[in-house]
């Protein structure tokens, strides 16, 4: 029996040096993955721009493997680990992401917790028409022109949106707009009118107490100013100018108006010229055939106008003609007003033509 004890001896000591140098082996792995994992985190990977789709409901091996696949890390397996072991409380978003340059891996995975998203950006000037708008918001790829111009002429998007009118013309707030590949036309006309409904509220805060059009006349005045002119000191003129017409029954005659009518007659085809016949066709956004203000806005007006056609400068002009230079010169009366008109027009054109 002694024998036997002195023969355990020798295998408790072996089995004790295989533990030892397991646990120095398992250390050492260890220490390695750390120290590698370490620099794994603090080095920057990637060039260029590169966009990547994550799905709704991807892993974390499946985002991994994406954002290896598209150059955005180095390693799937690494970042992976760094994800799974280190990073544990990150919970990514889906969504279309862009990644430009070189990136550490903790600054991609903030920008999927954060949830920034790549995103298409347009800009809708003043006084632009539904469809000039329309192919500006097609080339972000967000929504087809076609389909944008088939929702805001739909007759049933007023009522949707909350606004008046018989089509959403003139709601098109201008602005820049900036929307994720998720938005589509609805989500698109949705920003842009409610980015109008905040405009009008501003605008209705100004209005004068003399005043009386509601939101339909009042965009729609706003939007034949926008059409008038392109200057700020001029706006509230304009808008006074019409306001007195309104007041004594005089028809409005504004030429943007016989545009509008022209482009509606003729599915949007225009030769750019108003000819004389023009004048006289038969439309109600015609305002030398009809009285009165067309039945809704000819164009989307931008702040300012808003406010010009709810805030009109005191004055008695009646009449205003272009010196062809963006600029307006106003009259109280007629003579004076066919004065300015051979001065400015006829004999500037003739003169031109000589």
């Amino acid at each position: 029996m002694r024998g036997a004890h002195l023969y355990c001896l020798p295998m408790k000591r072996a089995i004790l040096w295989l533990f030892a140098l397991g646990l120095i082996a398992a250390v050492a792995v260890v220490g390695w993955r750390v120290v590698d994992e370490r620099r794994f985190a603090a080095t920057r990977f990637g060039e260029g721009s590169r966009t990547v789709n994550i799905p709704p409901g991807t892993g974390p091996h499946a985002l991994a493997r994406l954002l290896a696949d598209a150059r955005v890390v180095s390693d799937a397996n690494r970042f992976f680990t760094h994800l799974r072991w280190f990073r544990r409380d990150a919970h990514t978003k889906a969504g279309e992401y862009q990644f430009d340059g070189a990136l550490l891996p903790d600054e991609v995975i903030g920008k999927l917790v954060r949830g920034e998203v790549k995103l298409y950006r347009f800009t809708a000037a003043e006084g632009l028409r539904a469809d000039e708008i329309a192919p500006i918001v097609a080339a972000t790829g967000l929504c087809a022109g076609a389909d944008f111009l088939k929702l805001v002429r739909d007759p049933l998007s007023p009522k949707k949106y909350g606004v008046p009118g018989p089509s959403l013309e003139g709601y098109l707030f201008p602005d820049t707009y900036s929307l994720p590949r998720t938005a589509g036309c609805a989500a698109i006309v949705q920003a842009m009118v409610s980015r109008f409904q905040k405009a009008w509220q501003h605008a209705e805060a100004q209005r004068l107490e003399s005043v009386r059009l509601d939101e339909l006349q009042g965009v729609t005045l706003a939007s034949i100013i926008e059409k008038e002119t392109g200057r700020p000191e001029e706006r509230a003129r304009i808008s006074c100018v019409f306001h007195n017409r309104l007041k004594k029954g005089m028809r409005l005659q504004t030429d943007p108006t016989v545009v509008y009518a022209l482009l509606l007659s003729h599915d949007y085809k225009w030769d750019h010229n108003i000819h004389k016949g023009d004048l006289s066709i038969a439309h109600p956004y015609n305002t030398y055939f009809v009285k009165g203000l067309p039945p809704g806005p000819i164009a989307n007006p931008g702040q300012a106008a808003l406010e010009a056609a709810l805030h009109p400068m005191p004055c008695d002009d009646l009449f205003f003609v272009s010196r062809n230079d963006h600029t307006h010169v106003f009259c109280p009366d007629l003579k004076c007003h066919e004065a300015n008109v051979r001065k400015f027009q006829v004999d500037y054109f003739h003169r031109r033509r000589g």
